[in-house]
């Protein structure tokens, strides 16, 4: 995938301002550059939480986790808000980011970095 691309895996519906996902086991796949990436995140408004797990490069986060994951890469979306996904520990690099979420009707937003 090339440097600031991304795609959609699974169902999604894609709106003007956000994309819903409409079946369980979808995400999101986008190569950056950059130290942090975040991405606003909404649960369903049945207050639903959405479990996701976040990997960097095909692998757990480790030390390279943001805020609002683990460092084998597990969080949860739980209201709507701008998510830390991922905080590069070391040097600034080319890097694939994954996110998969397990349950339907999470909305994203958009990406911002750091």
């Amino acid at each position: 995938m090339a440097l600031n691309r991304w795609g959609l895996t699974g169902s999604w519906t894609v709106g003007s301002e956000f994309a819903t996902l409409n079946e369980a086991s979808g995400g999101i796949v986008y190569r950056f550059h950059a130290r942090d990436l975040h991405l606003v995140l909404e649960p369903p408004s049945d207050g639903h939480t959405i479990r996701f797990r976040v990997k960097l490069d095909g692998a757990a986060p480790g030390p390279d986790h943001g805020s609002d994951v683990d460092t084998e890469g597990w969080g949860s979306v739980r209201d709507g808000r701008l998510y830390q996904l991922i905080r590069q520990a070391g040097p600034v690099a080319d890097r694939t980011f994954e996110i998969e979420f397990f349950d339907t009707g999470v909305r994203a937003y958009a990406f911002t970095f750091g």
